[in-house]
């Protein structure tokens, strides 16, 4: 848990985009410790597959292909730098979330298990849950939400489209 509020801290203050990918990478494999540590076995693994798989290798790759014309020049690798200010606000926010998070976790009523009892609790897996739940309750929104997202991905593919075509004349 320090490891993962570090790194996230380190993505919130660090000026080097790629040094705060990187320690976001570290961030979201720890949410993924934190899920298997509370019995979301099948969250863990989303989160591996879709935010550290998908999204951050995108983003790496986004930075790494992106320069600057004023770095162009240069053989510096790792150059890619963020200009923000805003760090205080970053920080606030940050900490704003931390305490309301803080409050609701002290007042949370948890219950210990003794050791004897640990054994005869069934470990029971979330997977079938979820794929019952997804298919049975939420198969309307589950839907809409490919559906949304299928338009979503053929919009940008006519936009980029769009913008090579003008791009070319």
């Amino acid at each position: 848990m320090i490891l993962t509020l570090g790194s996230a801290v380190f993505v919130l203050v660090s000026r080097n985009v790629l040094y705060s990918a990187f320690s976001l990478m570290v961030t979201f494999l720890g949410i993924a410790g934190l899920y298997v540590f509370a019995g979301a076995d099948f969250l863990a693994v989303t989160q591996i597959m879709v935010y550290v798989g998908g999204i951050l290798v995108l983003l790496v790759f986004g930075i790494m292909l992106t320069r600057n014309k004023a770095d162009r020049g240069t053989n510096q690798p790792n150059t890619v730098k963020t200009e923000h200010r805003r760090t205080f606000w970053g920080i606030l926010a940050a900490g704003g979330i931390f305490a309301i998070l803080s409050t609701i976790l002290s007042k949370a009523h948890f219950q210990r298990v003794e050791l004897d009892h640990y054994e005869a609790i069934e470990r029971k897996t979330t997977v079938h849950d979820l794929g019952v739940g997804l298919m049975t309750n939420y198969v309307l929104p589950f839907e809409v939400a490919g559906i949304l997202l299928m338009i979503a991905l053929l919009g940008a593919a006519y936009l980029s489209g769009k913008a090579q075509s003008i791009g070319n004349k």
